[in-house]
């Protein structure tokens, strides 16, 4: 008889994610081969993106409820991948809603907005520039979050979508967000879980010469940090913050 080797052990970390997520692919690939992903999903909730879809994504008890349905596989963090539901009511919620997490039996937590938080503090970053795929009122939330965070906005820029945000494509994303930079910027910060970004970030930080942000790259960042596993992915800022 051969031998047989393996399958290689796995560790796992449990993602929340809205209901209209479409990017379970790119996910993947900020994970080494080790890591597994387990989702679970929120309510479809029939609203377009907006200011009550991120305050209907972001109830706590339906983060609970998913957190519970991943606990039977042992993932060591949980995450909540939303950056819209996990800043929309400011700093204090999104922490209340690392705490529900935990509550319902998650050994560890995390938010896309939270993620968010550690790296601008972790690379000493006070002034920014955004690009979302939101409208006018739910960008100005994201403002409001980062004003929390004690860092200005010098620049932003929205694409005012009400869906289908993972079907923008690449190069729609990279002129906007070079036409979103700031001089007086010290990183980009590209917002919103379901626009594809993956391919975009090293050529783009190769062309601006600072770091762009984005927020599957920040969440899965946060998650492997929590688990003591090297980085993976594009992203030069990913190298510099310990």
């Amino acid at each position: 008889m051969p031998v047989f080797d393996g399958p290689l052990a796995q560790r796992g970390i449990g993602v929340i994610a809205p209901f209209d997520l479409a990017l379970e692919r790119e996910l993947w690939r900020w994970v080494p081969m080790e890591v597994s992903l387990h989702l679970a999903r929120t309510p479809y909730e029939p609203v377009p993106v907006s200011m009550e879809m991120a305050q209907l994504v972001s109830d706590s008890r339906h983060l609970a409820a998913a957190t519970r349905d991943v606990l039977h596989v042992e993932p060591e963090v949980v995450a909540y991948l939303c950056t819209s539901g996990s800043f929309v009511n400011g700093i204090d919620y999104e922490r209340s809603l690392c705490k529900a997490i935990c509550d319902a039996g998650a050994p560890d937590a995390i938010t896309t907005s939270g993620a968010l938080a550690e790296v601008l503090q972790g690379l000493d970053l006070h002034k920014v520039s955004v690009l979302t795929p939101y409208d006018e009122d739910l960008t100005g939330k994201l403002h409001e979050f980062l004003t929390e965070l004690d860092v200005e906005t010098v620049s932003s820029d929205h694409l005012g979508l009400g869906g289908g945000i993972w079907k923008v494509s690449y190069r729609t994303i990279a002129e906007r967000i070079l036409a979103a930079d700031h001089s007086e910027a010290e990183a980009v910060f590209v917002s919103c879980t379901n626009l594809p970004t993956f391919d975009l970030i090293e050529p783009l930080e190769a062309a601006l010469g600072k770091p762009v942000l984005t927020a599957n790259q920040l969440t899965m960042w946060a998650c492997l940090k929590r688990m003591n596993l090297p980085i993976v992915g594009p992203g030069k800022w990913l190298r510099d913050v310990t």
